[in-house]
């Protein structure tokens, strides 16, 4: 076992790299409020909408995707039945804060009704707080639950939605006893807390809670400690925070080597699995969970992408895009309120790029997910994406 432990150290080398995430710590952060946010509108007149990008920045990385915003941004313009908006540009120099609200405080006195973006976290706060008298809602990139609320909605994906719909899910497999693994850094201590609350929520049990160092090193450190407490605590599933391109393909090795049995302790994914190929070809990973965006919707926007700027999209373009679309619904459906809290948090919710989804009062969002695994190296979809909100898998 010693010697299988030590090649897998050297072959996993090359697949570590610690990725940058969108969390940021907290600081004043709107208050939630019950107040019904947003400005009354003409429908049959065009909406003024400012877009937040994180463009001139000094980063490469984010330029590009302030052009996958923008582009994703002027498709859902174009795919608008019975609205009109007026899109106007602005960049927050990457992540940058003071621009952000810079940027939000001048986008409404050039007349804009709602804002869509920023990215970031810490530049989706400032904008919101910039323009919290303003009667503008913000409907940020971002998937940082400590932003939400008040007069900003995230777009991204949150943690929340991802845990409940896999223990939602899990649990109809007969699973009720869950192990929490999680790296030693924000968001693996964000995505901990949403696992368990999301176990309680449903009537399971939390049996452990094992977290590592974010280093190869510590990770292999932890890993015996943490096959002892697996087995000791009878967890049937292993949830983990790990990320495809960080920590998973280490922790999805080292722990099966060290004796963790995934026959009888599964592991599930709260992030995608899909996104990197060789995940697909670790043992550990064979029959665990972890969801992933309507697949077959995901593809139409990802070929309409392509199709008119000849590039694939950014994963995180289609937020643009889901945000002019539930502007331009609720617009086209003559709703003179569209651009309130009210309406924005109609229980219906929309159809965006990757399903359906709704924004939550508390400033979160409920997005449709299929259930999939990996079987025989390839990803296999067990349950689909539901396509209302009245069905299966909410």
């Amino acid at each position: 076992m010693f010697a299988r432990f030590s090649s897998a150290r050297k072959l996993l080398a090359r697949f570590f790299a610690l990725t940058a995430f969108l969390w940021l710590a907290a600081c004043d952060v709107p208050l939630a409020t019950d107040a019904n946010v947003g400005q009354q509108i003409d429908p049959s007149a065009p909406i003024q909408v400012a877009l937040l990008v994180p463009g001139a920045s000094q980063q490469e990385t984010d330029n590009q995707l302030a052009r996958n915003f923008e582009n994703a941004a002027r498709l859902a313009i174009a795919d608008l039945q019975g609205a009109t908006i007026n899109l106007r540009v602005y960049n927050t120099a990457g992540g940058n804060p003071e621009q952000a609200a810079a940027s939000a405080r001048q986008a409404v006195d050039d007349g804009a009704k709602i804002i869509i973006g920023p990215l970031y976290g810490e530049a989706a706060n400032a904008a919101g707080v910039a323009i919290a008298g303003r009667d503008v809602n913000v409907l940020a990139f971002s998937n940082n639950p400590a932003f939400a609320g008040g007069n900003v909605f995230v777009l991204g994906a949150t943690f929340e939605n991802t845990a409940d719909r896999l223990v939602k899910y899990a649990n109809r497999q007969g699973i009720s006893r869950y192990l929490v693994l999680h790296g030693n850094d924000l968001p693996g201590q964000v995505g901990r807390d949403a696992i368990t609350a999301a176990v309680q929520a449903n009537g399971g049990q939390v049996v452990g809670v094992e977290s590592y160092p974010l280093s190869q090193q510590g990770i292999f450190a932890s890993t015996r400690r943490i096959v002892s407490n697996i087995d000791s605590a009878g967890a049937q599933a292993v949830f983990t925070t790990a990320g495809a391109n960080a920590d998973l393909p280490i922790v999805a090795t080292a722990l099966p080597d060290a004796g963790m049995d995934t026959t009888r302790s599964r592991f599930i994914g709260l992030t995608r699995w899909d996104t990197l190929p060789q995940l697909t070809a670790l043992a550990g990973l064979e029959g665990g969970l972890f969801a992933l965006p309507d697949p077959g919707t995901s593809a139409l926007f990802a070929n309409r992408y392509v199709a008119t700027y000849g590039e694939t999209p950014h994963p995180l373009a289609g937020l643009a895009y889901d945000g002019i679309a539930a502007i331009g619904a609720l617009a086209a459906a003559g709703n003179t309120d569209a651009l309130t809290k009210d309406a924005l948090t109609q229980p219906q919710g929309f159809r965006g790029t990757t399903g359906v989804f709704r924004l939550l009062s508390n400033g979160l969002n409920q997005r449709g997910l299929a259930v999939a695994t990996i079987q025989d190296n390839q990803v296999v979809i067990l349950e689909q994406a539901p396509r209302n909100f009245g069905g299966a898998g909410f």
